[in-house]
């Protein structure tokens, strides 16, 4: 079932920013608590400090009505830095491939080629990111069924 949610990028901080949340709101996080050294090795992936492996890697929390917010930390090794602009995405979850690679495309015409991950398989499922040419940023995902 397709839903729009909100992604959030933090600083090393998204586990006290969420956590905080979850009391404002009173709510439960309706994905676990994830973290970067919990994520499957990656081909050719370079190893990361250690201050960075209990960095968060993905976790959910529902707060009014059926909006959700869904937060990671960014990897100050990768060269990621937050700030006003990449803070805050609007992440869609796709139904179908096709669908995702129709947004996407739309989507990301006009916007900057620095700021694409094009469509592309991911352990949890089909995923892309841009930057669209007003400077709001999309997300992408199409899950597999183990993370749905």
């Amino acid at each position: 079932m397709s839903k729009v949610s909100i992604y959030l990028n933090f600083q090393c901080q998204a586990e006290q920013a969420m956590n905080f949340y979850k009391q404002v709101f009173n709510s439960e996080f309706s994905a676990p608590m994830s973290f970067i050294r919990d994520m499957p090795a990656q081909p050719g992936a370079p190893s990361l400090p250690e201050k960075e492996l209990n960095a968060v890697m993905h976790v959910a929390l529902p707060i009014l009505g059926s909006v959700e917010i869904m937060a990671s930390d960014m990897l100050e090794s990768m060269g990621h830095q937050v700030k006003i602009g990449n803070n805050t995405t609007i992440n869609l979850t796709i139904d179908t491939r096709e669908e995702a690679d129709r947004l996407y495309k739309a989507l990301s015409e006009g916007g900057p080629e620095s700021d694409k991950a094009p469509m592309h398989d991911e352990f949890w499922g089909y995923w892309g990111c841009c930057l669209d040419k007003y400077g709001i940023r999309w997300m992408f995902n199409v899950m597999n069924e183990a993370y749905s």
